[in-house]
């Protein structure tokens, strides 16, 4: 699909809405994650994969707001949001004056999803669709990954690559809710946000989320 399928496609299964943690960051989002599905399909005429782009996770949403509270820890520097989604960690990073934003995402449509969401915010972020993980970035100075622990294999190979990346100087910001695989040792906790959330999704109404920095093993 071209640009122009593809953000017809964004805009039939989400709608603008402002995350309830970072509501200065207005970012298209699914109502329903089932319903915006079944709209994407139907635009796209195929299956698609499940639009995890039109979410604002809790991980996602307390960096953003890490970010926006501590602008210190991006102004001035090169930043990716890894598994970024929507690209809300990523747009906060633009707004908090990073000199370079990267969101990374598999997912074509989520890179589409930043795009318009960095426009509608005011900013610029650029993304890429490249597995990203066990490459040492040195062009980067902060990484950021927001609720990326949810199955056990890929979980060690990104907590690995998390640490290698601290190892070597970058600044490793890792937000999760408590996800079964995420890691628990060399890390720092920074904050602890009370994100509020979907039951369906979530189970509950208001997940804490820590931010930790990932620190490198010596």
């Amino acid at each position: 699909m071209g640009r122009g399928a593809d953000d017809e496609l964004i805009r039939a299964a989400t709608r603008p809405e402002a995350p309830p943690l970072v509501p200065e960051l207005p970012v298209r989002l699914a109502a329903d994650v089932i319903e915006a599905w079944a709209a994407a399909e139907r635009v796209a005429g195929r299956r698609l994969p499940p639009p995890y782009w039109a979410v604002a996770w809790p991980g996602s949403q307390a960096l953003a707001r890490h970010v926006l509270d501590h602008r210190h820890l991006v102004a001035g520097r090169r930043v990716l949001d890894f598994a970024a989604g929507s690209g809300l960690a990523a747009i906060a990073a633009a707004v908090a004056g990073a000199a370079r934003v990267l969101a990374s995402d598999l997912d074509p449509l989520a890179a589409a999803a930043q795009r318009l969401n960095a426009a509608a915010c005011g900013v610029e972020v650029e993304a890429t669709t490249d597995d990203l993980v066990g490459l040492p970035l040195e062009e980067v100075d902060v990484v950021l990954a927001g609720d990326v622990c949810y199955e056990r294999g890929p979980s060690a190979r990104i907590a690995a690559w998390l640490r290698d990346l601290a190892a070597r100087g970058a600044t490793v910001l890792l937000a999760d809710p408590g996800r079964t695989f995420a890691p628990t040792e060399d890390l720092e906790a920074l904050a602890t946000y009370v994100v509020p959330t979907s039951r369906a999704l979530e189970r509950r109404e208001r997940t804490p989320t820590t931010v930790w920095r990932v620190l490198p093993v010596t």
